[in-house]
């Protein structure tokens, strides 16, 4: 291979970072259990998003982590109420507090549910200088009526991506959910019910190795670069 100009005149060379193991180490590591949002996306009476979100609430549970499950029930379509709505405020809140996060959704016309994607609609990439996903973990899952299918958390995926989570591997997805459920609404034994689990252990293991270096994860140079400019702009006013 041909040897490459070691230049760089497109780079501005006081805001390059170089990344290092040591920054990536932990001295003092958070003790607090992880904390998790849940979100589903069905109001159904019984929804079997819902429940397989519970399943995965006390799987989390059982692991150690404190557990927040938003009820979308009264949360208004995007654009249709001012974020001051009191659901809006609910799910921000909880957003800014999780460390990782579980969306479930029903496949709905082989998508997600509008239900589903008003939620994360409401949650923006940034709250002022808060911002609610970037650099948090995501876990996705579905339920069908039908035969297996992926569309729903493939969808969630590319969401999950737009919004600067780090979403883990393992996925979930439990076909023909009618049959997977008892009358009570806890879910039978199956490798359906067996792959929640790996889902939520991966999900846990993901949460405490990431949380603590999250900061220094999503740290980029453009925006780095962006807030450079921004406070030149503002000294540059202040002296007019």
């Amino acid at each position: 291979m041909a040897e490459l100009d070691q230049t760089f005149p497109a780079l501005d060379a006081s805001l390059f970072r170089v990344p290092t193991v040591e920054q990536l180490q932990v001295r003092e590591p958070s003790r607090h259990a992880p904390r998790f949002l849940m979100l589903y996306g069905s109001l159904r009476e019984r929804s079997y998003s819902r429940l397989l979100t519970f399943e995965a609430a006390r799987l989390l549970q059982a692991m150690g982590g404190e557990v927040r499950i938003f009820d979308p029930t009264g949360l208004p379509l995007p654009d249709g109420a001012p974020d001051t709505h009191p659901k809006v405020q609910e799910l921000r809140e909880l957003a800014a507090w999780s460390e990782g996060m579980v969306w479930c959704s029903p496949e709905r016309h082989g998508a997600m549910t509008g239900i589903m994607k008003a939620q994360i609609d409401w949650i923006p990439l940034s709250v002022g200088a808060v911002r609610p996903t970037q650099g948090k973990t995501l876990a996705v899952m579905e339920v069908s009526g039908g035969s297996q299918s992926f569309n729903a958390v493939n969808q969630m995926r590319v969401l999950g991506r737009w919004m600067r989570m780090i979403t883990i591997p393992n996925q979930s997805s439990v076909a023909k959910a009618f049959n997977e459920f008892t009358e009570d609404g806890r879910m039978k034994p199956s490798a359906f019910y067996d792959r929640v689990v790996d889902v939520m252990e991966e999900l846990f293991k993901f949460t405490l190795l990431i949380r603590d270096v999250a900061p220094y994860l999503v740290d980029r140079y453009s925006e780095r670069k962006e807030s450079a400019e921004e406070l030149s702009k503002r000294v540059n006013q202040r002296a007019i």
